[in-house]
């Protein structure tokens, strides 16, 4: 990494922990792009330069996921495998997500902070309308069959990481990676009961 990716790098961190420690003193909805700026020393355009907005700032992974996930293509040409490789992907991101960024953090807010589901929500439609439009438009699935995909795959991601978070609150000490493979092995025991 270079001089000029290192300097981004560390910058985005900077921004994303004042982020984080705001909203955790003062709640989402009370801070601005301003205070975020002021805690780190820069003005709030160039906070613009590398977020959208204080929710990109709280939650940069948001964005990867949606893009990983809309560019991956399976091999498979039936739902439930393309819903597999979907899966798949997802539990890769999902480790991935814990190990780079303040995930910890991130988790307990989404409980303690109740306008972190707004968030959430929102961006869990962004996931949905353009990973299912993805679907679609590569003639893998049908617009029905994309819809059910792709909000199997983002209930998973949600599920799992709630679960997470719900541990942290109450003090238990438990590994998000088994708690998305419990998700899905769950998921999976609910289209074989019969």
């Amino acid at each position: 990494m270079g001089i000029r990716e290192e300097r981004r790098a560390r910058m985005r961190r900077e921004i994303q922990g004042a982020t984080l420690d705001l909203v955790e003193k003062q709640g989402l909805d009370a801070t601005t792009i301003g205070d975020i700026a002021a805690r780190v020393g820069i003005s709030e355009r160039t906070v613009f330069r590398y977020y959208a907005s204080k929710e990109h700032a709280l939650m940069p992974g948001q964005q990867s996921l949606i893009d990983t996930l809309v560019g991956s293509e399976s091999a498979h040409s039936t739902s439930s495998g393309i819903l597999g490789d979907l899966l798949a992907v997802c539990r890769d991101l999902f480790a991935q997500e814990v190990e780079q960024s303040d995930f910890r953090r991130i988790s307990r807010l989404m409980v303690q902070e109740p306008a972190m589901m707004r968030v959430v929500v929102r961006q869990e439609r962004i996931l949905v309308e353009a990973l299912s439009a993805a679907l679609v438009g590569r003639g893998q699935l049908e617009s029905i069959q994309a819809l059910l995909v792709a909000e199997v795959v983002t209930a998973a991601w949600r599920v799992a990481w709630q679960s997470f978070a719900r541990n942290e609150v109450d003090g238990v000490d438990s590994d998000p990676v088994e708690l998305f493979e419990k998700t899905i092995c769950e998921l999976g025991k609910l289209f074989h009961e019969g």
